[in-house]
């Protein structure tokens, strides 16, 4: 069973939670490339996947958000990105069991495309392509492509993966809020970015990073109404704030938690953790959406509204 017959059963997943901020935490330096740990430092990365794995999640992604060509490049390494996101997945493998999701993670290049910047389209295509064919030759079920902010840039990462692998292909971006509301970067409101990267073919569409849950939920919420896909959501540990030299991320893992839950009455089928999140919010996301179930007769809706139940009578 694919992860797109599993969720047409009505079953919510968990994807993980952060990378980037965990590998800092065992000692990755400011301005040292992530993915070249895969290489280097593969228990590291294995171990972190070990432990959200053992926190519940069906899902881990990569160690590879930054594993394009074009962004390796800015460390010297361009030449080594096919090795990096196979290596990548191999640490992610080498510690799922059967039954769980490795999910390729793909970001931004940083650059930005013509005309707004110097790249062309076309070298952006095929700078996703080889990530993402790198991806699913070390053994990837998902690309998903995610903290986007530029549509044209999205639709060359999208269309990338689906010309290029067989994988399930996840995208999502990022948002945050202004005075016109919550809109990416670029500008992009999250009833635009719905539409349009269901027209460019993602599988399934959400957002991540850029807020908390609470944020997350408003923006799933307008997402909720312009595509019929499934829904996934990956918000941070609430807005960071800086503490000394240290950015802090304030949510605990049942604040957290307990915030997530409005998102199964929009209809997001799957949660996760972005930046500031371990392995313990995940552990407590997992507690809140798997304790419940049903048999004969029983829906989605029934179980979202049992969830809905709990959390009025927990907050009463």
């Amino acid at each position: 069973m694919n992860i797109l017959d599993e969720l047409k059963t009505g079953k919510t997943l968990v994807f993980d939670g952060a990378m980037g901020t965990m590998l800092q935490a065992r000692g990755l330096s400011i301005g040292e490339c992530p993915e070249e740990w895969n290489a280097s430092h593969p228990e590291v990365v294995r171990e972190i996947h070990r432990s959200y794995f053992e926190a519940g999640c069906d899902i881990v992604e990569t160690n590879s958000f930054g594993g394009s060509r074009l962004k390796l490049a800015r460390y010297g390494l361009g030449e080594r990105t096919r090795e990096l996101n196979r290596k990548a997945v191999e640490n992610a493998r080498a510690v799922a069991a059967a039954g769980h999701y490795v999910a390729g993670s793909v970001g931004p290049t940083g650059e930005f495309i013509e005309p707004y910047g110097a790249l062309k389209y076309e070298e952006v295509v095929a700078a996703f392509l080889e990530q993402a064919q790198a991806l699913e030759e070390g053994g990837a079920d998902i690309i998903c492509i995610e903290t986007m902010s530029d549509l044209n840039e999205t639709r060359a990462a999208i269309e990338a993966a689906k010309k290029g692998t067989n994988c399930t292909v996840f995208a999502s971006m990022t948002f945050s809020l202004g005075k016109r509301g919550y809109r990416t970067m670029m500008g992009v409101d999250p009833t635009t970015a719905a539409r349009s990267l269901e027209e460019y073919g993602a599988d399934i569409v959400g957002a991540n990073c850029g807020a908390g849950p609470d944020g997350i939920a408003e923006i799933l919420k307008e997402m909720s109404g312009s595509t019929s896909k499934f829904l996934f959501a990956k918000p941070n540990a609430g807005l960071p704030r800086l503490e000394g030299d240290k950015t802090v991320y304030p949510e605990t893992p049942m604040e957290m938690a307990d915030k997530m839950l409005p998102l199964l009455d929009i209809g997001v089928s799957i949660l996760g953790g972005c930046d500031g999140t371990t392995p313990e919010h995940l552990r407590e996301i997992v507690r809140r959406v798997k304790v419940l179930g049903g048999c004969c007769g029983t829906t989605p809706e029934h179980l979202r509204e049992i969830a809905a139940k709990i959390r009025r009578v927990r907050n009463s």
